[in-house]
C-alpha cells in the first residue's frame, strides 16, 4: 500500500485564503502617483487586482464614467463591486480597520453602534 503524503497546513490556508480574496478593480493612468501609490498598497498586502487603464480604449473609458458617475479624479477603486473611491479612501479605509476585511485578508471585525453612529454623523461610509 502506497501512504500519501501529509498535506502541508500552511499551503492549505494559504489556498483558502486566495480563494476568499476579493475580486479588486483599479482604473489608473499613465504618470498618476496616486495609482502608483495605490497599486504599491495593494502589493504591499499581497492583493490580486485587475488594472483598467483609462485612455486604452473608449469601452474603459465610458465604464469609468458610467461606474463612477463622472469621477474626476483617479485612481478610483473598486472591492467586489463595491466602489470604494481613490487612494485617499483606501488609506481611510486601513486606518479604520476595514481595508484587511474587505480584501479577504481577514474576517470582518465587530464595530459597536456608537462607532457607527459616529462614522455615520462624520460622513464616512464605512
Amino acid at each position: 500500500m502506497i501512504s500519501m503524503p501529509r498535506k502541508n497546513s500552511a499551503i492549505q490556508m494559504e489556498l483558502i485564503q486566495r480563494s476568499r480574496m476579493a475580486d479588486v478593480e483599479i482604473y489608473t493612468n499613465r504618470g498618476c502617483s496616486a495609482c502608483v501609490g495605490a497599486k504599491h498598497y495593494l502589493d504591499s498586502k499581497g492583493v490580486n487586482y485587475t488594472e483598467k487603464k483609462l485612455g486604452k480604449s473608449k469601452k474603459i473609458d465610458s465604464e469609468f464614467s458610467i461606474r463612477t458617475r463622472g469621477a474626476k479624479k483617479i485612481p478610483q477603486i473598486f472591492i467586489n463591486n463595491e466602489w470604494i473611491g481613490g487612494y485617499d479612501e483606501l488609506i481611510s479605509y486601513d486606518k479604520a480597520g476595514e481595508l484587511n476585511w474587505r480584501l479577504g485578508l481577514e474576517q470582518k471585525p465587530r464595530v459597536g453602534l456608537f462607532t457607527t453612529i459616529f462614522r455615520f454623523m462624520k460622513g464616512e461610509k464605512y
